[in-house]
């Protein structure tokens, strides 16, 4: 009968399990994506004026993320960072209404375009997201605006 050596065995099971969990993570499924990953529609904002947004959404499980760059806003004075609260409303499956929220912004100088997010918001497989309205929050005054076309190419689909 061999005698095995100490250690011996304890390395070539820590092998086989590394193996293992190797191959396990090679067929494991790919982390779920959103389609498109951006879309484009137009806003009016009222007195703060009108343009074109772009929207770019993320997924993980079922947290998602939506960050927007719009020409329907642009910022007089210099925005610090993280300073602007948005609300994105989006419709959900055609029928009911979800939001995403947060208060993430890059700074923002005086005359640019607002950009705001990521916002934050919780998703199911198979839900069907576009945006209605967008309300921003800077400095006390808040901006409303209103969806004046559909995304393009389509609502994000998680």
């Amino acid at each position: 009968m061999k005698h095995l050596r100490p250690g011996r065995f304890g390395f070539r099971t820590a092998l086989v399990v590394a193996v293992a969990t190797a191959g396990t993570l090679a067929m494991a499924p790919a982390a779920p994506a959103v389609t498109p990953g951006t879309a484009t529609l137009s806003f009016n904002c009222g007195f703060y004026g009108s343009g074109t947004g772009t929207l770019t959404a993320t997924q993980n499980g079922t947290a998602a993320t939506i960050s927007l760059s719009t020409s329907a806003i642009t910022s007089p004075i210099p925005i610090g960072a993280n300073s602007v609260a948005s609300t994105l409303t989006l419709t959900k499956n055609g029928s009911g209404t979800t939001q995403f929220t947060g208060k993430a912004n890059p700074a923002i100088p005086a005359g640019s375009q607002v950009s705001t997010g990521p916002l934050n918001g919780t998703v199911a497989a198979g839900d069907r997201l576009e945006a209605t309205s967008l309300k921003v929050v800077v400095l006390g005054i808040t901006a409303t605006c209103t969806a004046t076309s559909k995304q393009s190419p389509g609502p994000f689909v998680f």
